[in-house]
């Protein structure tokens, strides 16, 4: 077919429809030539030629193309692998900034930009045309009548975010129809979002859904795909798999829908999103697109062997955030999706990566240094998972101010207190009180903190209770995958058993980690399908497991009624109760001159803890008061905050033990609202007064609320 083509405009990049014609800009530093790649509905191409260059962006207008038109680029250049530049114009190349891709990428030779027959391997150049095995991008219409909607900007103090799957949430789920299930807007239907709403989370925090690569090379080979999502191709267009509408655009407009229904409901959506690394692999792996565009900007190569690729991410290349463009194609991904997707915040998966300006992670980096300065993020939730693979990497409690972080310590720290290995005590509390040791001196508030036990990325809470080595032979890759120290415990036998008393810890396990996550200060942050007892049978690496393995099993809801319940109830407690969720840290003085603080810590017999008792590694058992009169910081009027006064009791010890109301608490009644040896919520259990004994059985949490003064003796109930 004939068409014009016009000089154009290098902004913006991508494909932009104006209403009359498409506008298409790349950016190629190091490219001699560029060819724009139309393509009908017969798969036929037509190669355009684009001639105008304006610092680096070959640009061209190419009148009468509109939504639904599928294109791609081959960009021409040295093939020079040991100078760092990877150009094959034989490889089509997908838009890094295409808001919509037409479909999944094949998988066969002609991907590579090598041949696999080739001597020299990476260094030999290929031939073979790869159009047949690579979506096409498309352009879009952009337009969507969102209707009034808006950010929720909900109060991080406020937030409990759940981590889920677009996919596996609703691929199981009987009462949505089966050609929604699994899509976005199987995850907007009513019997979704009913089952979030009735738990109370305020966020979904949605596993990558930035298309990506669903079929390397070694799970082709063993009849699997990539399930997580975590090898991104393209970070403005949400990936097609999960689509119910089609291909051609229709896949924009029913993520826009999806996050439209989850904001009516009240939920804020999260996108996890990884600028770190991209599915393009290392020296040995497909030109799909950055590589073949400029591989010498895009990525980040090791000085004086530029053949090879640094790595942080151990998936085999680092996008090179040391360059402007490469800056600026994340913070123009990152305002898309806030200004024409409304999302609400993003987790940056490996974001110790991202801050390595030279080998260092560097705090001051001019990654956020760009994040700071940008008025359109100033407003959404930024989270950092603070750790990569690279030396150094483990940098929990070192990000800047705006962003929250992934706390690894707060994980491990009470994996640990409940399956009963020695820690200090001391490390306990400052997790459950929001990490001060980690956030308050960088000015950071308790919400710097999203605490969790457990993610997408290891075992399942009820896995945690169950299994003390991961098993994880269904990836073929005899077991050698995944994390071998979960600090997890199975209660006493490995995986599924009859024995009723195990099951029944199990069960109480569940509850105490439930129970310490959403009453610890801080953002708590809930995995799909644990509230209702998920199992991966052990798998604590199933990113290859497109199938029962991880989808959430839907008939658990009737099968663990009463946990789904507990964790309901728990939820709602957190939500009643602003003691359990301070905007501002607890400081430990007295309340208008009283021997009563805002937070007190004390030993079984009632007695505050020492310094001695506080580094214990054997101690497994505490009281902690919580003030409800003790809330510094006002409400969002201004008013005075008064909330109820509640002493938790947590026995971590094998063994049951008796706690005594401290002598300071003693004036008043105190109820037994909470006790995790029960499988309910809320029990209205004993009243205690004075120094009455209250046995904690063992691995328990025992809460009391504060009641009126005591002005009488009471029997015992």
């Amino acid at each position: 077919m004939y068409l014009s083509l016009w000089p154009g405009k290098p902004y913006p990049l991508g494909a932009d429809w104006d209403g009359k014609g498409t506008n298409f800009a790349l950016f190629s530093e190091n490219a001699t030539g560029v060819e724009l790649c139309l393509f009908d509905k017969e798969g036929r191409e037509t190669r355009l030629n684009l001639e105008e260059v304006s610092n680096f962006t070959w640009h061209g207008y190419v009148p009468s193309i509109g939504p639904g038109q599928r294109y791609g680029f081959r960009v021409h250049g040295p093939f020079a692998p040991q100078e760092g530049h990877r150009f094959n114009p034989n490889k089509l190349l997908i838009d890094p900034y295409a808001c919509a891709i037409d479909g999944d990428i094949g998988f066969g030779e002609e991907i590579f930009g090598y041949r696999w027959d080739d001597p020299e391997d990476d260094l030999g150049f290929s031939e073979l045309n790869n159009a047949h095995l690579i979506p096409k991008s498309v352009v879009v219409d952009k337009n969507f009548d969102w209707e009034g909607d808006e950010l929720l900007q909900i109060p991080w103090h406020e937030t409990i975010i759940y981590e889920t799957h677009v996919k596996g949430f609703t691929k199981l789920h009987q009462e949505i129809p089966p050609k929604l299930r699994g899509t976005y807007a199987g995850l907007a239907h009513p019997a979704a979002i009913s089952h979030l709403q009735s738990l109370g989370v305020t966020a979904v925090e949605l596993m990558p859904i930035h298309h990506f690569l669903s079929h390397p090379g070694h799970l082709v080979n063993k009849g699997m795909r990539n399930y997580w999502g975590y090898d991104s191709i393209c970070y403005l267009a949400p990936y097609s798999g999960y689509s119910s509408s089609g291909h051609l655009g229709q896949q924009l407009k029913e993520f826009k829908q999806m996050v439209k229904r989850l904001h009516q409901a009240g939920m804020e959506v999260i996108l996890d999103v990884v600028y770190n690394h991209t599915g393009e692999g290392n020296h040995c792996g497909p030109t799909i697109s950055l590589r073949g565009i400029d591989n010498a900007s895009y990525y980040r190569l090791v000085d004086g062997d530029l053949r090879y690729y640094m790595d942080f991410t151990g998936c085999g290349n680092s996008l090179n955030v040391r360059h402007p463009q490469v800056l600026k194609l994340i913070m123009d991904s990152l305002r898309y999706w806030v200004l024409e997707c409304h999302i609400d915040g993003f987790r940056f998966d490996l974001a110790s990566a991202l801050a390595r300006e030279l080998y260092a992670v560097d705090k001051l980096a001019a990654f956020f240094d760009i994040i700071h300065q940008d008025p359109v993020l100033a407003d959404v939730k930024l989270i950092a998972e603070p750790w990569d693979v690279g030396e150094g990497g483990y940098q929990v409690g070192e990000f800047p101010l705006l962003w929250s972080e992934w706390n690894g310590k707060y994980r491990d720290t009470v994996r640990d207190f409940w399956r009963g290995e020695d820690s200090s005590l001391a490390e306990f509390a400052y997790r459950f009180t929001g990490s001060s040791d980690l956030y308050e001196l960088n000015g950071r508030s308790p919400s710097a903190s999203v605490n969790f036990i457990t993610a997408h990325d290891g075992f399942t809470l009820n896995d945690l209770v169950s299994y003390n080595e991961k098993h994880n032979i269904a990836n073929g890759e005899d077991n050698r995958d995944g994390e071998s120290h979960n600090r997890s415990w199975n209660c006493g036998a490995e995986g599924e058993t009859e024995d009723l008393a195990i099951e029944r810890l199990r069960k109480k396990q569940r509850r105490n980690f439930l129970v310490t996550l959403f009453l610890s200060q801080g953002v708590p942050m809930l995995v799909m399908g644990d509230e209702m007892g998920r199992t991966q049978g052990g798998n604590n690496n199933p990113y290859c497991q497109d199938n029962e393995i991880s989808w959430l099993d839907w008939d658990l809801q009737e099968e663990n009624e009463n946990l789904l319940d507990f964790t309901r109830q728990l939820i709602d407690f957190r939500r009643r109760h602003p003691v359990f969720r301070r905007r501002k840290w607890f400081q430990g003085r007295a309340i208008r001159g009283r021997e009563v603080t805002d937070i007190s810590w004390f030993n079984p017999d009632g007695i505050k803890m020492t310094e001695e008792q506080w580094n214990s590694g054997f101690a497994k058992a505490i009281g902690i008061f919580l003030n409800g009169e003790g809330i510094g910081s006002p409400g969002p009027r201004g008013e005075r905050i008064i909330d109820e006064s509640f002493l938790i009791l947590l026995n971590g010890h094998y063994e049951m033990l008796e706690f005594t109301i401290p002598p300071e608490l003693q004036e008043w009644e105190w109820l037994t609202i909470l006790d995790t040896t029960k499988p309910r919520f809320v029990q209205r259990g004993k009243r205690y007064i004075e120094d009455k004994p209250i046995d904690v059985e063992a691995r328990s949490i025992v809460i009391l609320q504060r009641l009126a003064q005591v002005s009488q003796q009471y029997d015992d109930e």
